[in-house]
């Protein structure tokens, strides 16, 4: 499947995982931490219902304008993509239990934490990121964890 369809009116149309994993990839461009660039993106009866990219607390300067702030080896000054995509989601009134997340990464132990609570039922993720315990407890939780690293994604 070509994934340009674009510039081809014939071509057929992106899978809806791949439209929205390149959501996520797009969302991840506005990320402000250069350590990693993530994107997420919640999503429920193919509808988005809220967007996250990994950057400083509202109103605090970002990495890429005053550096970061590490603790063993990561920088903590940022709130990740899947827990911002959950808050701004909150900020609005906009239930999520029930529906799916696709993110550039697979979350962290924090960030999974956050979306099993907040009842997510899937998690889509275009690269595996550290952390295996996610993998164990969705298991025991009935989660799905979705890895969509093969897929045909546009540079």
């Amino acid at each position: 499947m070509s994934s340009d369809s674009s510039s081809d009116p014939t071509a057929p149309r992106v899978s809806w995982d791949v439209y929205f994993m390149n959501i996520a990839r797009q969302v991840a461009t506005r990320a402000t931490c250069e350590r990693k660039h993530v994107g997420a993106v919640i999503v429920r009866d193919k509808t988005i219902l809220s967007t996250g990219y990994n950057g400083s607390i509202r109103g605090l300067p970002h990495c890429d304008e005053v550096g970061h702030m590490l603790e063993d080896e990561h920088c903590v000054r940022t709130v990740h993509a899947e827990a911002n995509a959950i808050c701004q989601a909150a900020r609005n009134g906009i239930r999520i239990e029930g529906a799916d997340i696709y993110t550039t990464a697979s979350p962290c132990w924090n960030c999974f934490r956050l979306i099993a609570n907040s009842g997510l039922h899937r998690i889509y993720y275009g690269e595996f990121y550290r952390d295996h315990r996610s993998l164990e407890i969705a298991r025991e939780l009935g989660m799905e964890l979705i890895d969509l690293s093969e897929l045909e994604l546009p540079a």
